[in-house]
């Protein structure tokens, strides 16, 4: 049996699976001492407890889900240690097994190292707080992310005896080199996890870190020569696959381009985020999603996705930002969101969110929209529509823009004497570059609607912008020639949709949806009261008789078998009805049959229900 090394005052390190460290507060007497355990092996840690004089763990702190760190979690937990992991990766503790059921197999691009996973879940007490401190049996450590070796690592930081020691997981196996290669491959031909590894490396030095204590490996005592050669190499590794070399440090110490003196672009992150500079010394922040992105991987579950606060730093040294005190979206779509709840969470930033778009983040499963953020996000404030808010010398006024989206806004403001409309993803385009036009960028799943760009046309030419500043492409300088381009633009949109569309007998519109049934995703239990709404709309030129017929699993009931409703031409009406299930299952599946007049859509509109077990 190996035995465990004492490599700092109350820090002892256990060869197992990989390395596990116990931490004690080493005032605490003997005898009497709890411990902490970074990440858990296979558990062998339980069996040197009595030697070292530590009572019990009382919780295990995961640097990452591989297996090899966490294959003994089902012990630690009958031990009745408290488990805490990282946000991104909390799925792939507690619900693994539906990554096993449900991830792509065949036909497969996605690299990331997922399947690295426990092989059943186990509980989870709690995600750890990035960019904060916990304390855990008297130990005090602050969380700081730092993906490379996998999407979600983070690293724990310990001060002790004029140290700071980083227990950083696989970032780092010794001066210079990693554990693994393969697992820092996250998608095909991307280089998104060595570049990644970069950064955080970089992230740990500015940390002024001095001693790292890895899960494979020895403990390193100069943690900054360890990680500028890795940095170093891992840079060379990056820009060898590459067509021309990339300056990450360059992203951490400048990601900030000055529009004007107080309007600042976020060149780094996956969508456009812009900072509003304050005199006060506060700054406001439009659109936050992923932020320092080396790239986007595949997959959408939540260990494919990265919020984080890597350009803050930057912001308060090269621009005497003492405090982000709000943040504003453009709408809800998860690049331009994702980070806003850390924000709230560390920086105390509030939320203002306009009232078309609040319903939609603070509810995501209500609707079936795409690129919705995994969690309901609630509003701190919620913005009237063309109402002006005032923040510090400056006034926002958010105008709804439906058109890339139905539930998005365009933000009006006047900084430093220039007009500046924040657009979001209203159009795609690279601000006239080499000749290239902007194209109208709508997505039918998005609730796309005929007249919607002529509505932002009209909008921009009444508002005469001199900047508008898009969501993921080179800021617009805007003149008549623009605006009269834009207005052709939505004009051919519409009349292309006629054209296609047999909208003079059937207008459906776009998004092919004449009812849909909400709420589209919900979780419930066997003999739950479910109430569902039917939102209906006649499509036909004519009056007519809509008939909405509920279908069900076998088994489950509903409070009504059918509902009529005289509907004038295109007119709009909803209706109630409450489902009880009586049988468990993933994913079942209500929908509703839909016949209007003569126009028979069959199950037209369908819902999903999780029936969790009691």
């Amino acid at each position: 049996m190996n035995t465990p090394v004492e490599v700092a005052r109350g820090v002892w390190r256990i060869a197992d699976t990989c390395a596990v460290y116990l931490l004690v507060d080493p005032a605490a007497p003997e005898g009497e001492r709890d411990a902490v355990a970074i990440d858990f092996g296979s558990g062998l840690a339980l069996d040197h407890l009595a030697a070292l004089g530590i009572r019990r763990i009382t919780d295990v702190l995961m640097t990452h889900h591989h297996r090899d760190q966490a294959q003994g979690l089902p012990l630690a937990a009958g031990h009745g240690a408290r488990i805490h992991v990282p946000p991104v990766e909390r799925e792939l503790f507690d619900r693994v097994d539906e990554m096993w059921t449900t991830r792509q197999l065949d036909n497969d691009y996605n690299l990331r190292q997922d399947r690295f996973s426990l092989l059943e879940p186990v509980p989870v007490d709690a995600v750890v707080p990035e960019y904060r401190e916990l304390e855990a049996a008297g130990v005090r450590l602050r969380v700081l992310p730092t993906p490379g070796h996998t999407i979600g690592s983070v690293s724990y930081l310990l001060d002790r005896d004029d140290e700071r020691i980083a227990f950083c997981g696989d970032l780092i196996y010794a001066p210079g080199k990693v554990w693994s290669l393969a697992a820092t491959q996250w998608s095909y031909t991307q280089n998104e996890g060595p570049a990644m590894t970069v950064l955080s490396a970089h992230i740990l030095i500015a940390e002024s870190v001095t001693r790292l204590a890895p899960s494979h490996g020895d403990v390193m005592e100069d943690a900054a020569v360890a990680l500028d050669a890795l940095a170093r190499t891992m840079q060379e590794y990056v820009d060898s696959r590459r067509s021309y070399p990339w300056d990450l440090q360059a992203r951490l110490d400048d990601p900030f381009v000055a529009l004007t003196p107080h309007l600042l672009l976020n060149r780094t992150s996956m969508s456009c985020s812009y900072v509003l500079l304050s005199e006060t010394g506060e700054a406001l922040i439009i659109d936050y999603g992923y932020d320092m992105t080396t790239g986007l991987v595949p997959g959408q579950e939540r260990a494919a996705r990265r919020p984080w606060l890597a350009s803050l730093p930057a912001l308060r040294r090269d621009h005497g930002v003492t405090h982000i005190s709000v943040a504003l979206p453009t709408h809800y779509h998860d690049d331009h969101i994702a980070g806003m709840p850390l924000l709230r969470e560390v920086e105390g930033t509030e939320l203002w969110i306009p009232e078309n778009v609040a319903p939609v983040m603070a509810d995501p499963w209500r609707e079936d929209l795409p690129c919705q953020w995994y969690d309901p996000i609630s509003a701190d404030r919620v913005l009237a529509l063309g109402e002006p808010v005032r923040w510090n010398e400056y006034t926002i006024t958010p105008h709804p823009q439906p058109g890339h989206t139905l539930y998005a806004v365009a933000y009006e403001l006047e900084v430093d004497e220039l007009t500046v409309v924040f657009t979001g993803d209203q159009q795609e385009g690279l601000g006239g570059r080499d000749g290239r036009r902007d194209i109208m960028n709508y997505q039918y799943r998005n609730l796309f609607r005929l007249g919607d760009y002529g509505q932002s046309a009209a909008l921009y030419r009444r508002l005469a912008p001199g900047l508008l500043a898009s969501g993921h492409w080179e800021p617009r300088w805007v003149d008549d020639a623009y605006l009269d381009y834009l207005a052709e633009s939505a004009e051919l949109v519409d009349t292309l949709h006629h054209r296609l569309l047999p909208l003079d007998d059937i207008a459906i519109g776009p998004d092919g949806q004449a009812a849909r049934l909400l709420p589209y995703r919900r979780r419930a239990h066997i003999g739950d009261e479910l109430e569902y709404t039917v939102e209906v709309r006649n499509p036909l030129p004519h009056r007519a008789v809509a008939r909405l017929a509920p279908l069900l699993p076998i088994g489950w009931r509903s409070s009504q078998p059918e509902f009529e409703l005289e509907l004038d031409p295109r007119e709009e009406a909803a209706v109630q009805f409450i489902v009880t299930p009586s049988t468990g299952g993933r994913r079942r599946r209500i929908a509703v049959d839909v016949t209007i007049g003569d126009l028979r859509l069959g199950q037209h509109a369908e819902a999903l229900v999780e029936i969790e077990k009691s």
